[in-house]
C-alpha cells in the first residue's frame, strides 16, 4: 500500500514540474511566431489547394491574403496586449474582423463552384459563429 501511495506522489511530482517547465517556456520570440504563421499559411493554402482543386494563381492568391491579414492581424492584437487592454471580446472582435476580410477576400478569387464547398466545408459555420458574437456583443452596447 505505500508503494501506490509513494508512486502517486512521485508522479503527482513529475507532473507538476512538467506544467512548470511548459509555463516557463514563456512568449515566443518574434522569430518563432512569424515561423509558426508562416507554417500555419502553407497548411491552409495546401489545405484549399487540394479542397478546391484551385489553380496556381489562386494558390498565390491565397498565400498572399493570409500572410497579409494575419501579419496585420497580429500586429493589432499586439498592439491591443500592449496597451494592457484585458476585454476579451475585444480581441475576438479583432480576430473576427480579419477572418471576415479573408472571406472577403477569397470571395472575389474563388469561383462560385469553389466559393460553395469552401462555404460548405466551413466557412458557413465560421461565418455564422462571428455573426452570432457579433450580435451578442451588439446586444451587450444597448
Amino acid at each position: 500500500m505505500k508503494f501506490y501511495h509513494l508512486l502517486s506522489v512521485v508522479l503527482a511530482f513529475c507532473l507538476s514540474v512538467l506544467v512548470l517547465k511548459a509555463q516557463n517556456n514563456g512568449p515566443k520570440t518574434p522569430e518563432e511566431q512569424e515561423k509558426q504563421m508562416m507554417e500555419y499559411v502553407d497548411k491552409e493554402v495546401q489545405r484549399l489547394s487540394n479542397l478546391l482543386d484551385l489553380e496556381y494563381w489562386q494558390e498565390f492568391y491565397v498565400d498572399s491574403t493570409l500572410t497579409h491579414d494575419l501579419k496585420a492581424m497580429s500586429q493589432e492584437l499586439e498592439s491591443m496586449q500592449k496597451a494592457k487592454v484585458e476585454n476579451r471580446d475585444l480581441y475576438v472582435s479583432i480576430q473576427d474582423k480579419w477572418m471576415q476580410q479573408v472571406d472577403n477576400s477569397y470571395k472575389r478569387f474563388f469561383t462560385p463552384e469553389q466559393w460553395n464547398k469552401y462555404w460548405k466545408t466551413g466557412g458557413k459555420r465560421a461565418q455564422e459563429a462571428r455573426d452570432k458574437r457579433n450580435n451578442k456583443n451588439t446586444k451587450k452596447k444597448k
